[in-house]
């Protein structure tokens, strides 16, 4: 059988994991200096942990896995023989790979609220897993990298939350526009247009503006029985300035008496203000009032991250999600969190040329072998070079010189060292760095002392 991959997912070469490994890195360091913890969880969950978190169309998208054994045997055949699937799958599937972080950090939480410190802040860095359709900077396995605060409702939280993510995104080198609205002006929204009983038909809909246009998100709002009426009072949203809190003070004027919309406002009006006054470039933070996020457990803020120089969906996004671990039998427990795409941020790295040199994992000397003696001599001074923490090899067999700097070229060594008869009588080594060309004989003590 000819191998291959399963849709979706990927291999990932040397020069990618190191790049990767930069990534998050830079994000690791960043997580922990604003006071976050590091946590993981398994990679499956019950399946009845995740169902109904993401909604319908995001439940859709959860990967269920069979019931080891013989999963059809306790099946009802009335289900089995109508083909009855939602009936089905809690039949043959009690377990299914993560969605995301975030509903299994909600589970952590409610299972372990007696013995944490709140507000509890934790960061992951784990693969999900996703049945949706590949495309560009889509993958079904793909990892994220979540920072999450439980146990405070404090709006200096989203604030915070905005600094990271400038941060990191600064020391990547990569110029983002963070977009940000509340879920709470959404419901004004709603309410607004009378359409307060369609909020997740409006959302869900609305969410696709990026993708299908002002065109389509009416066509879908009026397939989802949102009348023409109620669309119409809701133009202004397709004509926005570009002034934040200018848009912000006209919903106030539309919000006259509507509790919920012009909460929403305040508190996005003090992120917003705070965050300029901690210097964040006014252009870097841009009230998005068509911005929904599709997840239903959002409940204020909701943030997405978009490449300023890069054509790429969202590399970042999240918000607040203060009814979370209600679902798991605890309630009053805020809490707001924010995620990394790696992988979209890796593939806009590489295309603006991005990673730095240190990026990439390279071997800094690889000893040619001239066999016999010369091999062990060369074995013992790369014994003393990795009691330094100074990689370096032996080429295995006494090859060609040409096949073994072949061999150095191809997997990008730095420095080619050649330790023959007449070195090791003159108690000297001879080095080619080869991305300089240069060669030089030294002392075998200036070698290690280097």
């Amino acid at each position: 059988m000819k191998p291959g991959l399963a849709k979706g997912t990927r291999d990932f070469t040397a020069l990618e994991v190191s790049r990767r490994r930069y990534i998050i890195n830079t994000l690791q360091k960043n997580f922990e200096l604003f006071g976050f913890q590091p946590l993981e969880t398994p990679s499956f969950e019950n399946l009845s942990t995740l169902t109904g978190k993401y909604g319908e169309e995001g439940d859709r998208l959860i990967f269920k896995i069979l019931n080891s054994g013989d999963f059809s045997a306790e099946v009802n055949q009335d289900d089995w023989e109508n083909k009855n699937h939602q009936k089905l799958t809690s039949q043959i599937s009690e377990k299914a790979l993560r969605y995301d972080l975030t509903v299994p950090f909600a589970r952590f939480v409610a299972m372990n609220h007696n013995k944490l410190t709140f507000p509890f802040k934790r960061y992951q860095i784990q693969p999900v897993w996703r049945a949706d359709r590949p495309q560009r900077g889509r993958f079904r396995e793909f990892y994220q990298c979540d920072a999450d605060v439980v146990g405070s409702e404090s709006l200096l939280q989203e604030v915070d939350l905005v600094q990271l993510y400038l941060k990191s995104f600064s020391e990547l080198g990569v110029a983002v526009t963070i977009h940000i609205n509340n879920r709470k002006i959404l419901s004004g929204l709603a309410e607004y247009a009378g359409i307060a009983d369609k909020l997740i038909d409006f959302t869900v809909a609305l969410d696709k503006l990026d993708k299908i246009g002002k065109e389509g998100v009416v066509k879908e709002l009026l397939e989802r029985g949102i009348n023409q009426e109620s669309i119409s009072k809701l133009d202004f949203l397709f004509t926005q300035s570009e002034n934040a809190l200018e848009n912000l003070q006209q919903l106030k004027e539309k919000f006259n008496g509507n509790e919920t919309g012009l909460q929403g406002v305040e508190e996005l009006e003090l992120v917003i203000n705070h965050s300029l006054q901690l210097g964040v470039d006014a252009g870097s933070l841009v009230f998005d009032i068509t911005l929904a996020r599709g997840l239903d457990y959002y409940t204020g803020a909701i943030f997405e991250v978009k490449a300023n120089d890069a054509k790429m969906g969202s590399i970042g996004g999240g918000g607040r999600y203060d009814n979370l671990t209600e679902v798991f039998g605890v309630k009053n427990i805020p809490g707001i969190g924010i995620s990394f795409g790696l992988d979209r941020i890796y593939l806009v790295m590489e295309e603006l040329g991005l990673f730095p040199d240190e990026a990439a994992s390279k071997m800094e000397y690889l000893f040619a072998n001239f066999g016999g003696n010369e091999s062990l001599q060369a074995l013992q001074l790369i014994r003393q070079l990795r009691e330094k923490g100074i990689s370096a090899e032996l080429y295995p067999e006494n090859a060609k010189l040409g096949k073994q700097f072949t061999y150095a070229e191809k997997k990008g060594i730095r420095n080619l060292v050649f330790l023959g008869e007449e070195e090791i009588k003159n108690g000297t080594v001879t080095y080619k760095n080869l991305e300089a060309g240069e060669q030089k004989t030294v002392s075998v003590e200036e070698f290690l002392g280097r």
